[in-house]
């Protein structure tokens, strides 16, 4: 199984980034996939997920209304639309998928992960 993600990069205070994570080596439709991020020096946390029919999806109140995640099953990737970026949300981002039926929101729950991409957000 690989998760790659891609996307990150360097951005200004309000500006947008998309980020994207491609899957291969499992049935993709088979698991909800989730974004968490880590800052340096800090824990690893929750910022997205979704159902693994794209039909649900759930946040962290931090970034609710700015981030948007997708999937599109046919091509087994999903997506991370982030808006209105702040500089607190530098960090590495990390896709993760869940054989789980539900949106989990804690690492131990996921079954695969990919490599970090590095969002940094400029004031």
């Amino acid at each position: 199984v690989q998760l790659q993600a891609s996307g990150g990069g360097l951005v200004q205070a309000g500006g947008s980034l998309r980020l994207s994570c491609a899957a291969s080596g499992l049935t993709f439709n088979s698991y909800a996939m989730g974004w968490f991020r880590q800052a340096p020096g800090k824990e690893r946390e929750f910022v997205a997920a979704i159902s693994r029919s794209g039909g649900n999806t759930y946040y962290t109140d931090s970034v609710k209304g700015r981030f948007i995640m997708s999937r599109d099953n046919a091509k087994n990737t999903v997506y991370l639309q982030m808006n209105s970026l702040k500089p607190e949300d530098t960090a590495d981002y990390y896709c993760a998928a869940a054989r789980a039926g539900w949106l989990p929101t804690t690492t131990p729950a996921y079954d695969y992960w990919g490599q970090g991409t590095l969002v940094t957000v400029s004031s």
